[in-house]
C-alpha cells in the first residue's frame, strides 16, 4: 500500500509541476526535504514564493484533497518553509502557503487539477 500511495503522490507531483509552469509560475525546488518535513513544490508566482502542497486522490470518496492538510500538517510546511528561507536568504521576498488538488478518474487517471492559493496562514 505505501509504495501504492507513493506512486500516486509522485504521479501528482508531476501534473502539479507541468500545470504551474502552464499558469506561469517558476518551480525553484521540487521535495525540499529537512530534519522537520518535507514541502512538495517550492515556486515563484509574481512577488510571492509559493510553498505548494501536494494533495493526489481517486475520487472524492473520503473528503476533498485539501482536507488532510491539517493544522498539524500545516505547522510543519511552516517550519519546513522557514529553514527553507533561511537557508536560501529569502527574507526580502512575500510567501504564501498553496495547495493544489488532484483529483484522478478511476476510468481513465484523468487528473482534475484545483489550485487554492493562499490556502492557509499561522
Amino acid at each position: 500500500m505505501h509504495s501504492f500511495n507513493k506512486d500516486i503522490g509522485s504521479l501528482g507531483e508531476d501534473i502539479a509541476e507541468n500545470y504551474l509552469r502552464q499558469i506561469g509560475y517558476t518551480i525553484l525546488q521540487r521535495n525540499f526535504r529537512c530534519r522537520i518535513g518535507e514541502i512538495d513544490l517550492i515556486g515563484k508566482d509574481g512577488d510571492y514564493i509559493c510553498f505548494i502542497e501536494v494533495k493526489t486522490r481517486y475520487g472524492s470518496l473520503f473528503g476533498n484533497p485539501c482536507e488532510s492538510v491539517t493544522y498539524s500538517k500545516q505547522r510543519k510546511i511552516y517550519k519546513t518553509a522557514e529553514l527553507y528561507i533561511m537557508k536560501k536568504k529569502l527574507f526580502k521576498f512575500n510567501f504564501r502557503f498553496d495547495v493544489i488538488e488532484i483529483i484522478l478518474s478511476n476510468d481513465t487517471n484523468t487528473p482534475s487539477v484545483k489550485l487554492i492559493k493562499d490556502a492557509f496562514q499561522l
